[in-house]
């Protein structure tokens, strides 16, 4: 298993997590049999933001003294009211659901305000006492770290903003980055994803991660194979699916992120997800699709390293992606990120400009012009 920083709370995390919600109405030992390949696949994160107390309490089960071995997002605000998940900003119904999830796992690593995706989702967490409550459930040490969800760009822009959050899951995969801001990718999701729609990569979309990477807010990402669409020849978007391998590494190659969490139900799902760690380069490269919609991409890198090896040794998709970080604001470059560009063997100042990598690159990324510039602003 590989594991990644996941931003500024400082843990390592499994770059495959467990998202558990294909788990519920299922019996103890499918779980057990679920939770055991995680553990034995190395995977230390699970999601866990089903509220209802059966699953919980299995899961739990299924854990037993091995808790410690993992992480758990647990979702504060997830609750079962009008129907099977359902959001509430209610105080009392809140503490009611998340006292219940602390009562059977004894602490919760990563406490998740739930779902803030409109106007009305952000007002409800900080306009009432929705986040002094779970400030205090860090203050107490009940949870460990406060994160959120949400699958609105704009949003989790601003609720990034008010520094509260260390991390953040967010719905990314390569069709969601390609819709609009302002479209409703669950929508979208439930309707069948429409090719026509997608108008490139979404700068928002994009500024998100960047932003994520400069204030250390680290990324789990759900929806990564876009509920089972991504995959399939019937309902995929592109001209051919992706396979879950290409999907995953779309993921996992965009700034901040540290873990895909891949619902499984039972450990055969587990240990397909698990063989990304196998897969060489060549399964894991999705340009293929994006070079159906070169156009959309065009001059913009989308750190797949197609432009490598570089005979002076750089690594291009990270200096890249630094360099995007930046130009969010050239005038406050975070010491984080000058720190991270540091500790790279070799830099854009050590380009010697022969062009190899652009002859490789699939979408025209001016890489000379994106190397002296970032010898520039990191010197």
């Amino acid at each position: 298993m590989e594991y990644r920083e996941l931003g500024k709370t400082g843990e390592k995390c499994s770059v495959i997590g467990l998202g558990c919600e294909h788990l519920d109405g299922k019996g103890l030992e499918q779980v057990r049999e679920t939770v055991d390949a995680a553990l034995e696949n190395g995977v230390n994160i699970f999601d866990v933001f089903m509220p209802g107390r059966q699953v919980r309490e299995n899961i739990a089960k299924a854990l037993g003294p091995r808790r410690r071995d993992v992480m758990i997002q647990g979702h504060i605000g997830s609750t079962a009211l009008r129907q099977q998940y359902d959001i509430s900003r209610d105080l009392p119904v809140v503490k009611e659901y998340f006292e219940d999830l602390l009562r059977i796992f004894g602490y919760i690593d990563f406490g998740m305000m739930f779902f803030i995706d409109s106007e009305e989702d952000y007002k409800g967490v900080f306009e009432t006492g929705f986040a002094d409550y779970v400030l205090r459930l860090k203050q107490q040490g009940d949870i460990r770290h406060i994160g959120f969800s949400s699958h609105n760009p704009a949003t989790a822009a601003r609720v990034i903003q008010t520094g509260l959050p260390e991390m953040m899951m967010f719905s990314i995969n390569l069709a969601f980055d390609l819709y609009p801001a302002e479209a409703n990718t669950l929508d979208e999701l439930s309707q069948g994803l429409d090719k026509s729609a997608f108008h490139g990569f979404d700068p928002a979309r994009a500024a998100l991660y960047t932003l994520c990477e400069k204030m250390g807010v680290g990324i789990t990402s759900m929806k990564t194979l876009g509920g089972g669409k991504l995959v399939s020849a019937e309902h995929t978007p592109f001209d051919r699916p992706l396979t879950a391998v290409q999907c995953m590494h779309y993921v996992l190659t965009r700034p901040a992120v540290a873990s895909v969490m891949i619902g499984c139900k039972n450990a055969r799902e587990v240990r397909e997800a698990a063989r990304y760690l196998q897969a060489d380069e060549r399964e894991r490269d999705y340009t293929h699709v994006m070079n159906t919609l070169r156009n959309d991409f065009l001059g913009h890198c989308v750190y797949c390293g197609h432009c490598q090896p570089c005979p002076a040794g750089i690594d291009i998709a990270a200096v890249n992606k630094y360099l995007d970080i930046v130009r969010l604001d050239e005038a406050d470059v975070p010491p984080s990120i000058r720190l991270h560009y540091a500790a790279l063997a070799h830099g854009g100042r050590d380009c010697i400009g022969c062009g190899s990598c652009e002859t490789r690159c699939p979408f025209g990324v001016p890489i000379i012009k994106n190397m002296a510039a970032a010898a520039e602003i990191f010197r």
